[in-house]
């Protein structure tokens, strides 16, 4: 264990460093953050990724990329194999400078296993060397998944967030919760939109993608999943995925 505040990876000698650790059960990373880019990846689980301004779900073959001095926390809600990356400042420039979901294809994986068990003070040129400069090659060119949901700062907005990540089968209309903070729908319709960049309605559908995803990772039914986000029957769930992600809930986990 060591205090997230001074993370040693930020006083190694090589410029990108990478831990792994494996755990059975449920973990959560209080706020913290780092001098060095971090790139956070589970091997097998999801992680679940909070920023100031965003939630990200993480399943397997996706990692989520962190800029340097970002605050963040994670929480890993079962079994996870966790892989990640530090990435000195000087060298993040070519990637995202806001957090951001990558999708991770077969080499990127392999590569990322291999750079995680690497000893901290491998030299300067080397093998060691040339796998890292591939790494970050292969980083840069992955593609970035919709997988991040915005987070509001009106306190009405929040209160309407709340209530649906408590109850996200909840399918009020738009009209109805505003009533139920006090606003016009007009007005709880400008406020959506002004605080996250998103429609209630696209907000909504971002939270239960997020939280199916979590729940599918960890291997359960697609028919219970639908039920409980409040889809009236599991292929209307599976349309909305495919249309959110390009491709349904089997072949995503494949």
């Amino acid at each position: 264990m060591y205090d997230l505040a001074d993370h040693p990876a930020d006083r190694a000698a090589a410029p990108i460093v990478g831990e792994y650790w494996d755990q059975p059960g449920p973990n959560s990373v209080s706020w913290h953050s780092h001098r060095r880019g971090q790139l956070i990846y589970a091997q097998r689980g999801c992680v679940r990724v909070q920023t100031d301004d965003a939630l990200f779900v993480v399943p397997p073959h996706r990692a989520v990329w962190v800029p340097p001095e970002t605050e963040h926390a994670a929480h890993y809600p079962r079994e996870v194999a966790f892989r990640g990356l530090f990435v000195i400042a000087r060298l993040c420039k070519t990637l995202p400078q806001r957090p951001t979901v990558m999708q991770v294809d077969s080499l990127t994986r392999e590569l990322i296993d291999a750079a995680v068990r690497l000893p901290w003070d491998y030299p300067d040129e080397g093998r060691e060397q040339r796998l890292m400069a591939v790494l970050m090659d292969r980083l840069v060119a992955l593609p970035a998944t919709p997988l991040r949901l915005p987070e509001g700062h009106d306190d009405q907005v929040r209160r309407v967030m709340q209530a649906l990540r408590d109850d996200p089968a909840d399918n009020r209309s738009l009209g109805l919760w505003a009533r139920s903070v006090n606003l016009s729908e007009r007005t709880l319709t400008r406020r959506f939109v002004d605080d996250t960049g998103m429609s209630f309605g696209a907000w909504r559908q971002q939270l239960r993608l997020t939280l199916a995803l979590e729940r599918l990772a960890a291997g359960e039914a697609v028919t219970t999943v639908a039920i409980d986000l409040g889809y009236g029957t599991p292929s209307s769930f599976t349309t909305m995925f495919r249309k959110a992600l390009g491709m349904p809930p089997s072949a995503y986990f494949s």
